[in-house]
């Protein structure tokens, strides 16, 4: 806690210094470096804060450093008409996190951090490689969190041998892929927010500033770290499965920050993580040697039949099945948008592509599984992520 109230501190004086260099140069933006802003500091703590001695210096210096990064990122992205907010002053209790450099090592079944020493962990580290850069030290609730910067040398992965694939995101069904295959969204924020509403009500009935409120508080912090952890788990296990899967995917390039302005899908969006899905899709594509394709997102691939192109433009939000009026094709929504981003990922004409076995994510370490369905299962029913064992 004193690194953390130490880093607190510092990252709150900094931005302190700069707001003022830049209020004495009447508008005009004074810029400093963090070396310059350490220097400064360091004069003053013999006299001012002799406590910040009982710290690792690492601490405050890498947060003199967060605060100019958030500084002139703030500037940059002004310029280039870009909304990035003004950096905020940190408060006690609310994301407490310190970086340290330096010495950090290693141990078995712990971490040994600079004036700090060993830290037991509750994961084993036997097989930990690499060369630590640094560590992030973050409290959760009511856990705290080592995190380590490591250098390692990857090797060029081998491309994937598989079909491509489109996907279409939805909120009914989280995604629907090109080859049958379809990953319900567990929604953990829609399933717990009856107790969270619950939990929410008894911190309003609490006395401010009482111990009582504080241990509410902390329920509500709790449930709302396992809806997050839900949520990364299952998006991680997704995100596996398709990359390693498939040589090519197919996704659409989603507007989510501007689809959440719609109030009566905002929850229902951010609770399934699209824009999460997408971000952890392009660095494990990366990883496994499959190949990640965007489209415009103004494509209209649920609008288009994939049998003949022709746009039926009365298609509604609500309209789940449709009938094309040029082939007569009865079409389900998703699966017709998860072909139609198929054909616009591969450059290629409509088509709808021959049955494939399913593929399925192994949870544990993520290696692909084939699962063959039978010509009934297939006709009547999707196939849905489900919990399998690895052979590992």
């Amino acid at each position: 806690m004193q690194h953390a109230g130490a880093a607190r501190f510092a990252y709150n004086w900094a931005l302190a210094d700069r707001i003022e260099r830049f209020k004495r140069n009447e508008g005009k933006a004074k810029f400093t470096s963090a070396i310059e802003q350490h220097k400064l500091l360091n004069s003053l703590k013999v006299a001012q804060f002799p406590w910040m001695y009982e710290v690792s210096k690492c601490a405050p210096q890498e947060a003199l450093r967060d605060c100019e990064r958030a500084y002139r990122n703030f500037w940059r992205g002004r310029k280039q008409g870009q909304d990035i907010g003004f950096p905020k002053f940190k408060k006690k209790g609310q994301h407490d996190s310190f970086r340290l450099t330096g010495s950090v090592h290693v141990a078995e079944h712990g971490v040994v951090l600079p004036r700090i020493g060993r830290i037991r962990t509750k994961e084993g580290t036997e097989k930990f490689r690499g060369r630590i850069l640094s560590a992030t030290v973050s409290r959760e609730t009511d856990r705290w969190f080592c995190s380590l910067t490591v250098e390692v040398e990857r090797a060029k992965p081998l491309t994937v041998v598989g079909e491509a694939v489109g996907i279409d995101l939805g909120i009914k069904i989280f995604a629907v892929l090109s080859n049958g295959e379809h990953f319900e969204s567990p929604k953990p924020l829609k399933r717990k927010m009856k107790k969270l509403k619950r939990l929410s009500r008894q911190v309003s009935r609490k006395k401010k500033g009482s111990r009582n409120r504080k241990k509410a508080n902390l329920c509500v912090t709790r449930l709302n770290r396992s809806i997050r952890n839900i949520r990364k788990d299952f998006l991680h296990k997704a995100s596996t499965s398709v990359a390693k899967s498939h040589g090519i995917v197919c996704i659409e390039d989603l507007a989510v920050k501007n689809m959440v302005q719609n109030h009566h899908l905002a929850q229902s969006i951010s609770d399934a993580g699209w824009a999460e899905f997408r971000r952890m899709l392009a660095y494990k594509c990366s990883w496994y040697g499959s190949e990640l394709r965007v489209i415009d997102r103004f494509a209209p691939s649920s609008k288009t039949c994939s049998v003949c192109g022709e746009v039926n433009h009365s298609l509604a939000l609500a309209d789940r099945t449709w009938v094309c009026e040029n082939c007569g094709t009865l079409h389900d929504r998703d699966d017709n948008a998860s072909l139609n981003i198929l054909s616009l990922g591969l450059g290629t004409g409509s088509h709808r592509p021959e049955p494939h076995p399913t593929k399925i994510g192994c949870n544990a370490c993520g290696d692909p599984l084939t699962k063959r369905r039978s010509k009934k299962q297939e006709a009547s029913s999707p196939v849905f992520l489900h919990e399998v064992v690895c052979n590992e």
